[in-house]
């Protein structure tokens, strides 16, 4: 049976994959200069965030499951839900500027290149932040990865 934990960590990785692969995704179709590509960008970042909603959401009842855990550092969880929260919002700004773009450039699809240079813009921040909250996550289960920061002691 799937608990929140589970839940969690499923989106979560969905959700950073998915930014990172939507703006990989986007800069390849502005290098070929391929419209229809760089639809298949947007529609990449809405579903990420789409899949963002129920990393976010399950991020308390996941934390309830592991806090007092031993090895599990209450601070790390703290500092992961604040970012979180920032990256849930940016994630949220770039989904929603992405489906507006898909929406309003249907017809002919010559995006311009405001729309295209914000776009990039959000999605290398969001992107920045996704990966940013998918370390501080690591961190809080995983002592190995507090190590290499500790001079190779965990905390």
């Amino acid at each position: 049976m799937m608990n929140a934990a589970h839940l969690h960590l499923i989106s979560t990785h969905l959700a950073v994959v998915g930014s990172v692969f939507g703006f990989c995704l986007l800069l390849w179709s502005l290098a070929r200069r391929r419209d229809e590509l760089i639809d298949l960008s947007l529609a990449v970042f809405v579903i990420a965030a789409v899949l963002t909603i129920p990393a976010y959401l399950s991020g308390r009842p996941a934390e309830a499951l592991i806090k007092g855990t031993p090895g599990v550092v209450a601070e790390l969880i703290e500092q992961h839900a604040e970012l979180a929260l920032v990256a849930f919002v940016g994630m949220g700004v770039l989904g929603i500027a992405s489906l507006a773009g898909l929406i309003a450039w249907r017809s002919p699809r010559a995006y311009s290149r405001w729309f295209l240079a914000l776009v990039v813009l959000l999605a290398l921040g969001v992107g920045g932040l996704m990966g940013w909250t998918a370390n501080l996550g690591g961190k809080v289960r995983h002592s190995e990865i507090r190590a290499t920061e500790s001079g190779g002691l965990p905390r």
